[in-house]
């Protein structure tokens, strides 16, 4: 196959690692050939969506928005189904599916999509949920050890920071100061993700407690959506557990938020959820 029908398909989270790996394609490959594509669930941070356009600004290659139209919330009240921890449809409809959707147009007419994600070697557990998820679909490249195409099939993908001796910190260095451009916000507000402006139900009581902390009444909006599905289905279930039942985010705020101290509650909503399993738009 010519380069000329390879397409390279930035996955761009509105995260600093894919806005690094974006202008590494873009630089590698030139921008003729590169999408940058963003799948919106429409909920993000306004600073996350200030900072994609920043970066598309600065590699000069405009952002190719793909959205399916409802929102999580939408997904969940739909499929009668609230997303949790373990099981986030929102994620799959919302984020995967527009991927697939696109793949197979640009498979339509001709081109051999390989897609690139912003996800460092170390995080198997994401790398194997997404070779898992787009492997379903489409029959992926064969590389050998060195990452070059054995067999080419419909498709590839590449996680091209496994390769790259940058950490975290340089790749928020190299955006601030040699870019100009500042992170999102989420970043230095101590959120560890910011998928759908916090309110991500694959997120765990620490991070609640930040939302709480930074942004109550987006905590409430969470808590009441929450609150809602339990009663309209009459389901006892909750996007977080505690001792193997059902948590829900009143129950947090309730019994520990509100009787926290400002000092209990930074300390509390700045420690890391050992149980949190990103999903494909993690914030990366």
């Amino acid at each position: 196959m010519s380069n000329s029908k390879i397409k390279h398909i930035i996955m761009f989270s509105g995260g600093a690692s894919s806005a690094y790996i974006a202008k590494w394609v873009v630089d590698k490959y030139g921008k003729e050939s590169c999408v940058l594509l963003f799948t919106n669930t429409q909920v993000e941070d306004e600073d996350n969506y200030r900072f994609m356009e920043d970066v598309a600004n600065y590699i000069d290659l405009e952002i190719t928005y793909k959205t399916d139209g409802r929102t999580p919330e939408d997904v969940f009240f739909e499929q009668k189904y609230l997303g949790n921890s373990r099981h986030a449809q929102c994620s799959h409809e919302l984020k995967v599916k527009q991927t697939i959707l696109y793949l197979n147009e640009l498979i339509r007419e001709g081109f051999h999509p390989i897609l690139y994600f912003g996800i460092s070697a170390d995080e198997k557990h994401r790398i194997d949920s997404l070779t898992f998820n787009y492997g379903h679909e489409f029959a992926l490249d064969v590389l050998d050890e060195h990452g070059e195409i054995v067999e080419m099939n419909e498709m590839g993908i590449r996680f091209p920071l496994g390769n790259m001796i940058r950490t975290t910190s340089d790749i928020h260095s190299i955006i601030e100061k040699e870019w100009s451009i500042p992170l999102p916000r989420m970043y230095k507000l101590g959120f560890k993700h910011a998928n759908c402006a916090g309110k991500c139900v694959r997120a765990g009581m620490h991070h609640f407690a930040n939302l709480y902390r930074i942004w109550p009444d987006r905590y409430r909006e969470f808590e009441e959506m929450e609150e809602k599905f339990r009663s309209k289905f009459e389901l006892n279930v909750s996007m977080m557990k505690r001792k193997g039942k059902p948590f829900t985010l009143r129950e947090l705020r309730e019994d520990t938020l509100e009787k926290m101290s400002e000092e209990e509650l930074l300390a509390y909503s700045l420690e890391e959820d050992n149980d949190y399993i990103p999903c494909s738009c993690s914030f990366s």
